[in-house]
């Protein structure tokens, strides 16, 4: 009898001990998610050939600041508390960033980042013109973008308003972004792409 209470005693001891680990090992995970790094996976071809469908990658958090959960849905905490934590810089052009669609905040997007508020951007045979001048950056150089949708006409240039982005797909024919639908607020950006980690054949930083 005795040697049976131990028996339970010892299995209900490992249970709780591996219920313990387990409850502790997911908090650590949805810490590194929410103020580190959060994985995605590429859904289409926006982005070819930079990145490819089902490419898995690792958005970094740290740069920008990670944004602080629930400050804006929750009214008492939107108004107490800052909606990105301090980050090591700003997102800058050129930046692959992932950010919720501004249409219906529920789906992420990933597309590279083109102008900042308060610019002017044009797209013109092909190039992208930022208040009237050539981009040079082989990161957007390199890229033939299209004239379509109603912020990407021809011979018609868009303000940025301040406080957000204009982005632009790399596969620029295949590509539902800033030329359709406008911009992305800053509170929308969730973080900027940082390696490739699978396929094991495509492991690379994102450039």
């Amino acid at each position: 009898m005795e040697y049976k209470d131990q028996r339970r005693q010892n299995i209900n001891l490992i249970i709780r001990e591996w219920g313990e680990s387990i409850v502790i090992a997911f908090i650590l995970a949805m810490f590194i998610r929410t103020f580190f790094l959060q994985a995605f996976r590429i859904p289409s071809g926006s982005m070819r050939m930079t990145l490819i469908e089902g490419d898995r990658l690792l958005v970094n958090k740290l740069d920008y600041g990670a944004k602080v959960p629930l400050t804006d849905r929750i009214e008492f905490l939107k108004e107490n508390l800052p909606h990105r934590l301090p980050g090591f810089g700003k997102p800058e052009r050129g930046d692959v960033i992932v950010f919720i669609y501004p249409e219906d905040r529920k789906r992420d997007f990933i597309k590279r980042l083109i102008a900042l508020g308060g610019e002017t951007v044009e797209i013109r045979d092909g190039d992208v013109y930022i208040n009237g001048e050539r981009v040079e950056d082989p990161l957007i150089k390199n890229t033939y973008y299209y004239n379509r949708g109603n912020y990407g006409r021809a011979g018609i240039p868009v303000k940025v308003p301040e406080g957000q982005y204009f982005v632009l797909g790399d596969n620029s024919a295949s590509s539902h972004d800033s030329r359709f639908w406008g911009f992305v607020p800053e509170e929308n950006v969730i973080g900027k792409a940082q390696v490739i980690y699978w396929p094991l054949n495509r492991i690379r930083f994102v450039k």
